[in-house]
């Protein structure tokens, strides 16, 4: 049996990426999982009556959590009254304290060092792997659980996936931006180039889609409202539903994503399934997806260099039917796979 965790998916009433692992996930697995929350001890998230898993019985989580936020849990891995897999995003608030929330900074170091207890942990990237095993060996820690790497879903509504877009001869060129309103996704270099390209006369819409970090945020939203005054092209949607982000797919010419820092990636693979390339930030967690097809990656916070990539997506014909069927042909990971291999390998 396989006990999945979705304490905190059960509550939350938005799907940040966290969110949509755990619920995609969840959903992939089906009846091989039993969802359950915890509460000083392991209750049914359906019925709430308290389980009693045998020890050869698995409990897998994809959330990110401290042990004073679960009291008792820490024991409860220790006890090995049951198997335990956690699933690993990424170290994200140690590299960048700074642009995170501070409550996820102080929760983070104990969080990495709790996942050493696991018997299994499975990163959602190569690239976090490898931040995950250097932190312990930093640590120094002696004993530590195998690491693998399991592929995210790239299917993030659970639709099929678009395999032929027919985009209006001569509409006005649309660019899609998905994800959280705050520094680290890099919204601001995105709306200087756009207002740069406006100003020169270049014709197209920019939509921004994501809810905003009640920290970080309201900044970018101040000067999104501004820009908006001098440029009717930006357009912002804080509350879309899935169904909404993909009709606005289907009429994108790309996707941007000018991140800064990743533990995967999901709104690049999420674009990739609706037929949309994307123009992304040249990282390394990128490149193990962006590499296979339909990317565009440009430097980091590079203007310039982002500047003349968005130019040429959204002038080059050329270009842009390239990066199109590329998108649509290329292998893409699916949820239902992810979960098969994590079927194989708990049993």
């Amino acid at each position: 049996m396989i006990y999945f965790d979705v304490t905190k998916a059960a509550e939350s009433g938005h799907r940040s990426g966290l969110q949509r692992v755990s619920a995609r996930l969840g959903e992939a697995l089906g009846t091989a999982a039993t969802p359950v929350t915890w509460d000083e001890g392991l209750r049914d998230a359906r019925k709430l009556e308290r389980v009693k898993p045998a020890p050869g019985d698995w409990f897998l989580t994809a959330e990110v959590f401290s042990g004073d936020e679960r009291p008792g849990f820490g024991e409860f891995i220790r006890s090995g009254r049951v198997r335990t897999a956690a699933m690993f995003h990424d170290a994200i608030p140690l590299k960048f304290p700074h642009i995170t929330w501070p409550q996820s900074v102080a929760r983070h170091p104990g969080y990495l060092k709790f996942l050493a207890a696991y018997d299994r942990v499975w990163a959602v990237s190569e690239a976090s792997r490898s931040e995950l095993t250097g932190f312990w060996r930093w640590q120094g820690l002696e004993k530590t659980p195998p690491v693998g790497v399991l592929a995210l879903g790239a299917d993030f509504n659970g639709a099929a996936r678009v395999t032929r877009r027919d985009v209006p001869a001569g509409a006005k060129p649309k660019l899609l931006c998905v994800g959280i309103l705050e520094p680290r996704k890099n919204q601001a270099l995105l709306l200087d180039v756009g207002e740069e390209l406006w100003a020169e006369g270049l014709k197209f819409e920019l939509h921004l889609v994501g809810r905003v970090n009640p920290h970080f945020g309201a900044p970018l939203v101040a000067r999104i409202k501004a820009l908006q005054q001098k440029f009717p092209g930006l357009r912002y949607h804080d509350a879309a539903s899935d169904d909404e982000v993909a009709r606005l797919y289907a009429s994108a010419r790309a996707s941007v994503f000018p991140t800064i820092a990743e533990g995967c990636g999901l709104p690049l693979l999420e674009s990739l399934w609706q037929g949309v390339p994307c123009v992304c930030s040249d990282l390394p967690v990128l490149r193990e997806n962006a590499d296979g097809g339909g990317c565009l990656p440009v430097a980091v916070n590079d203007r310039v260099a982002w500047k003349d990539a968005l130019r040429r997506v959204l002038t080059d014909e050329a270009l842009s039917g390239r990066l199109g069927r590329e998108a649509e042909v290329r292998t893409l990971p699916t949820w239902a796979a992810a979960a098969a291999a994590l079927r194989a390998e708990l049993g």
